[in-house]
């Protein structure tokens, strides 16, 4: 494991675009996904990053020797059944080329103290059933499993059929 210290997290903005594609294609590679066009994943993250608060962060940006090396995609939901805000992490990604330096570490590090600085009582997220190396990693963070809970999705034709009711 790699010093922790030598990644560099922040939160993007427009000027990450690129950066941010980059790591967008990889998931989707690493996921088994269609590839993703690295032009229109980045005009996709310039869009996105444009429309972000400050505020309201939703993606940091982890660096390694200069290179985009992982990714943090969260949301800030107000507030929790207890009256806190919490973090929802919808994904965390590091690239194969930097796994296993600690920029996942990073990344939940960066996002904790976010977290305590602004208030936020928790961070909440999910991952799959199968993906054993994810669930030892949050295990030794202290992550508690919680319930029973099923993961639901409405794709695209469900929402299309209910904003018409």
């Amino acid at each position: 494991m790699a010093d922790e210290a030598a990644v560099d997290v922040r939160w993007a903005t427009t000027q990450y675009a690129e950066a941010l594609a980059t790591v967008l294609c990889a998931m989707a590679v690493h996921y088994r996904q269609a590839p993703l066009d690295h032009s229109r994943a980045a005009a996709t993250a310039r869009q996105w990053l444009s429309e972000e608060s400050p505020a309201y962060p939703h993606f940091a940006l982890a660096f390694v020797g200069g290179e985009v090396a992982g990714l943090a995609s969260v949301a800030i939901a107000h507030p929790g059944i207890d009256l806190e805000r919490l973090m929802f992490l919808k994904d965390l990604f590091v690239r194969d080329s930097a796994r296993d330096k600690g920029v996942g570490r990073a990344l939940v590090g960066f996002l904790a103290g976010y977290c305590v600085s602004k208030g936020i009582g928790r961070i909440d997220l999910t991952t799959e059933d199968w993906n054993e190396g994810a669930l030892r990693f949050y295990d030794r963070l202290g992550a508690e499993r919680h319930g029973q809970k099923v993961f639901l999705r409405l794709p695209k034709a469900a929402l299309n059929r209910v904003a018409r009711t």
